[in-house]
């Protein structure tokens, strides 16, 4: 007996539920992706308003909510990446072959990856340009679906295997700057690598190996969705469980999983935010647990998830990319404009965000205006994007596949 067949995350068959039942389990994946869409915008609002001059993690200096507003975004990259491999796998089920499958994730991560280095670098910096290469959100994205193309061919046990080992055995090398390499370093610093990038060509922000790891797994555990709903429910929850335990009992021992160990501070609630403090660039393992545990268990509550407030979240859900772009090129605007209006420098690229290294004077507002801009640009795109959801169910053309 074929022992991958059986598993309940084994690639999934023909899904032959019911109709009723099949939508209600996608509206639970679109749920959970139009949430984390909806708080990636205030990330990004606080990009681009922002007054606060340093990193909002650093202990030293952050308040509550200014941490916690940059904290709650953690959850946004890793449930969109592993949504982006459940959403693969549930692609079967519709009766896409697996070699159609790998040929769209390979033609579409390229397509990511040239949309980060030309339309993203006009809609954050107003520039063109391939220097210095900028391997950020969509480029992480492009890479990790195109090692999902490889994958798909493998058993379901092994794409599990091979994604644990990516995701849990990468932090073993975070002593590892990849120097010894030469001129190489930089095939590291795309592998593995973190912000500080081997030369000036080069922003490694989302590596290829935690983040293949993190859509695989997401790849296998659409699998899930096979099986009856209640024990679907049961076991999404209990690896979100699962996965919180060991991100408390990792980070407690301050023995493995993130390159930074957390200290006891001047009060318990500063404490807490040192344990919870933990690497995204690239993403540790705790990282992971912290993000992906709670998304499981959500995605178990989801699926019962109704009304008003349900189909608005899950309509941005839907048409996550065009959001994506749509919602930087309107922050970046709106930035600009709110500006001009004050007398303030205009922002013409978002890294004069007041967090990096050379702060732009007398620009930005403080956090209530950047949790207005946030709420008002998410409200401002909704009939934007159901106009374009409307568009790709009439629409054949074969580029709205792609954003």
């Amino acid at each position: 007996m074929d022992v991958a067949a059986a598993s309940p995350l084994a690639a999934p068959a023909p899904i032959v539920a019911p109709a009723r039942a099949a939508h209600a389990r996608l509206d639970s994946v679109d749920l959970l992706r139009g949430a984390v869409m909806i708080l990636m915008a205030l990330d990004h609002a606080r990009d681009f308003f922002t007054d606060t001059f340093f990193d909002p993690l650093d202990l030293s200096r952050t308040t509550p909510a200014l941490y916690f507003t940059r904290w709650i975004t953690h959850f946004c990259a890793p449930v969109f990446m592993f949504l982006a491999g459940t959403g693969a796998s549930l692609s079967l089920g519709r009766g896409k072959t697996k070699q159609q499958l790998a040929r769209f994730l390979i033609t579409r991560g390229l397509f990511l990856i040239a949309a980060d280095q030309i339309v993203m670098r006009i809609l954050w910096f107003s520039s063109v340009g391939v220097d210095p290469f900028v391997a950020a959100t969509l480029t992480g994205l492009g890479w990790s679906m195109v090692a999902l193309a490889g994958f798909v061919w493998l058993p379901s046990s092994a794409i599990a295997a091979i994604a644990v080992v990516l995701v849990a055995g990468h932090d073993a090398f975070d002593g590892f700057t990849g120097a010894a390499w030469g001129p190489l370093q930089w095939v590291w610093a795309l592998l593995h690598g973190n912000l500080a990038a081997p030369s000036p060509h080069l922003l490694s922000a989302y590596p290829i190996v935690p983040w293949a790891g993190v859509m695989a797994l997401g790849y296998v555990a659409g699998g899930l969705y096979r099986i009856e709903a209640t024990r679907r429910r049961r076991m999404l929850f209990a690896l979100g469980a699962g996965l919180c335990a060991l991100f408390l009992a990792l980070r407690w021992a301050n023995v493995y999983g993130d390159p930074v160990a957390w200290t006891h501070q001047a009060t318990a609630f500063r404490t807490l935010l040192s344990f919870l403090n933990c690497g995204k660039y690239p993403p540790s393992l705790l990282y992971l647990c912290m993000t992906l545990g709670p998304a499981l268990i959500a995605l178990a509550a989801l699926e019962r998830a109704r009304g008003p407030v349900a189909n608005v979240v899950l309509l941005y859900g839907r048409v996550p990319m065009f959001y994506y772009f749509a919602h930087i090129a309107l922050l970046h605007a709106a930035a600009f404009c709110a500006a001009a209006v004050a007398g303030k420098p205009l922002p013409f690229t978002a890294m004069f965000a007041n967090d990096s290294a050379a702060p732009i004077p007398g620009y930005g507002w403080p956090l209530p205006v950047v949790y207005a801009a946030w709420i008002a640009s998410v409200a401002v795109l909704y009939p934007a994007c159901a106009w374009y959801w409307q568009l790709k169910k009439r629409s054949g053309f074969w580029l709205l596949g792609y954003v």
